[in-house]
């Protein structure tokens, strides 16, 4: 892909960066309204038949997916015109989905200004390595990034260790601030007063079997739809000063195609493509853009069907020599050789080298 300079680009996209503070505020009354409906059936529906409980559950956690999005627009300041609205609410909606809004927006951020860039990896990513730095790895650390990748870990134990563990702490970028330190602290509190709240008032299966079970779903959608918009195949990736900000929003991310009911559900999240390359546009106006400004059109287009493909494929290493994403199993020869090359060296090495390499000489 060509080039673009910011001043090709952001005249084509800055009339769409407008809030509709009415359309806003519907989006926010009806995935509320939305979200009190499902947990009452489900509650109601588990004192009876907990299968159906769990299956409200389920689109219960489509809605908290939705109300995500809207929180996740809030922090780029596009949800509503005015910056006091769009604070106010990306706490509330936090205390609901259980992520820390001032410290996520930080974190959230610095993953927009440095997505695809190998020197700045690590803030609001999921962790790449590139296969150099696999291979010059130590065992322990090959096996921990793995375990990392690996997709079960990933869609379904990170839900848990992130949404309920990780982001009751103030860590990573951005957690030396004291304001970030607090805003997590004063969030854990409302979450705290929250359910026991919730508790007292319906008992503790309304937390078992409605809110938790629908929070871990919304997670695992969560974390699917951002894995497959970033770890496919020919995702950019470049070091500085090569790095391109259009090219890491075009090339970098994808289209993902959803079908019409999931595309409404999630937001239009599947036009991340658009959305990296200008966030401040809201998340009712991506499709319309898609549709209108020929520049945003040549993005990876993926279907469902191939995301479920990309999220279980072994895509986890950037080769920087064919510039593509490959397997564990791509690499497994080269390790094998490289390995077998060491025990070779460390075999035919004196009893006095080995003596003198042992105490660091």
């Amino acid at each position: 892909m060509k080039s673009f300079r910011a001043q090709d680009w952001a005249p084509l996209l800055r009339p769409y960066a407008r809030p509709d503070l009415r359309y806003s505020l519907w989006q926010v009354t009806h995935t509320g309204l939305a979200l009190v409906v499902l947990f009452s059936l489900a509650y109601r529906a588990a004192a009876f038949f907990l299968p159906l409980a769990l299956a409200i559950d389920g689109v219960a956690a489509l809605f908290l997916v939705r109300l995500f999005i809207l929180q996740h627009d809030a922090g780029h300041g596009s949800l509503f015109p005015r910056r006091w609205m769009n604070e106010a609410f990306g706490f509330a909606s936090g205390v609901v989905t259980l992520v820390p809004y001032h410290s996520w927006k930080w974190q959230h951020a610095r993953h927009h200004a440095t997505s695809g860039n190998l020197d700045k990896r690590g803030v609001g990513d999921i962790l790449t390595w590139t296969v150099d730095e696999y291979l010059r790895a130590s065992p322990w650390a090959r096996f921990k990034y793995r375990v990392y990748r690996n997709p079960w870990v990933m869609f379904f134990i990170g839900p848990i260790a992130v949404f309920m563990i990780a982001y009751r702490f103030p860590l990573g970028f951005g957690g030396e601030k004291p304001f970030i330190r607090k805003t997590v602290v004063l969030t854990n509190l409302v979450i705290a007063f929250a359910l026991g709240g919730a508790a007292l008032v319906w008992g503790a299966k309304a937390l078992l079997w409605v809110y938790f079970p629908s929070l871990y779903l919304a997670g695992m959608i969560g974390i699917f739809l951002f894995y497959v918009q970033h770890q496919f195949e020919d995702a950019y990736w470049s070091c500085d000063p090569e790095w391109e900000y259009v090219r890491a929003a075009m090339e970098g991310s994808t289209y993902l195609k959803l079908p019409r009911p999931l595309q409404w559900v999630t937001g239009n999240i599947g036009f991340h493509h658009i959305h990296h390359l200008a966030p401040g546009i809201p998340n009712y106006r991506l499709e319309k853009v898609q549709k209108e400004v020929p520049l945003v059109q040549v993005a990876p287009t993926v279907t469902l069907k191939d995301a479920l493909f990309v999220a279980f494929a072994d895509l986890h290493l950037f080769d920087e020599a064919t510039r593509k994403l490959i397997g564990f199993r791509d690499v497994a020869p080269r390790l094998k050789k490289g390995q077998a090359a060491a025990k070779k060296a460390k075999a035919g090495a004196g009893p006095n080298e080995r003596k003198a390499k042992a105490h660091g000489t």
